[in-house]
């Protein structure tokens, strides 16, 4: 005679979502894989997620995903807390891996933008510089993007949930265009690009639709910036709109790889 008893309910992985100082747009990105997000909540318990639900759990966390740069002085203690707590930890978007747009802070006057942006500045607890997660506690991976991708992200999360590396590439934005089939905006057009030296991710979103690529995924794996910039002078571009070109999303990235290329 058989056991009716069933068998115990496997233990679910634990997952948590956190924001730091961030636009909140790689959570929504999570949010909006919709479908997805059901397979995702039947395989993973999803414990700390407050842009999904005020309803959290604490700690501890199988899988954490954090969005954000450290800006704060209560952000250096709480990303400390949270990476204590999580088994693994992926920094997700632009301003978790790079700092950000709001890096462009460290190279000027933070008490100067503070008494500019807000009427009584000494109320205000910052930091003088917005620093990506890595720089503050140990990550498991990065996940580029301004907003990241929903593939990758899914990807990223299958792969830590069945225990195996994730498979997302490291090259740049002109091998995506080049799957596309599209004409170089670069070479063809004369249209200032970054794609030679950003990483993929977007599917080459903007070439595909004639506009130079921004940056946002920041520099790819191998990253020849000053081969790329004489080619941007060609077209039209001196130094101050080349830094501004490099100065947006992924700054504190772009600026270390000239940084590295700087004879």
């Amino acid at each position: 005679m058989t056991d009716p008893t069933p068998p115990p309910r496997r233990a679910r992985p634990r997952l948590g979502v956190f924001k730091f100082a961030s636009c909140d747009g790689c959570q929504l990105t999570l949010l909006d894989c919709e479908d997805e997000l059901l397979g995702i909540a039947h395989e993973l318990e999803i414990a700390h997620f407050l842009e999904a639900s005020s309803d959290v759990a604490p700690g501890p966390y199988d899988l954490s995903l954090v969005e954000g740069s450290v800006s704060t002085p209560e952000h250096v203690e709480r990303i400390r807390r949270i990476r204590a707590e999580s088994r693994y930890l992926v920094t997700i978007g632009a301003c978790a891996t790079a700092g950000g747009v709001q890096a462009l802070r460290n190279y000027a006057d933070v008490t100067e933008y503070m008494a500019t942006v807000y009427a009584r500045p000494d109320y205000i607890e910052t930091l003088a510089t917005s620093t990506p997660i890595s720089a503050h506690v140990p990550v498991d991976f990065e996940l580029r993007g301004c907003p990241i991708d929903r593939t990758q992200l899914l990807e990223v999360i299958t792969a830590f949930v069945v225990g195996r590396k994730p498979g997302i590439p490291n090259h740049s934005v002109c091998f995506s265009c080049k799957q596309r089939g599209n004409v170089c905006v670069l070479v063809a057009h004369g249209t200032p690009c970054l794609g030679p030296v950003t990483h993929a991710g977007c599917g080459a979103l903007c070439p595909t639709y004639g506009r130079g690529c921004y940056g946002c995924f920041g520099p790819a794996g191998t990253t020849n910036l000053p081969a790329v910039i004489p080619v941007l002078q060609r077209d039209g571009m001196d130094e101050e709109d080349i830094a501004r070109f490099l100065h947006t999303f992924n700054v504190t990235a772009f600026t270390a790889v000239e940084e590295e290329d700087r004879p």
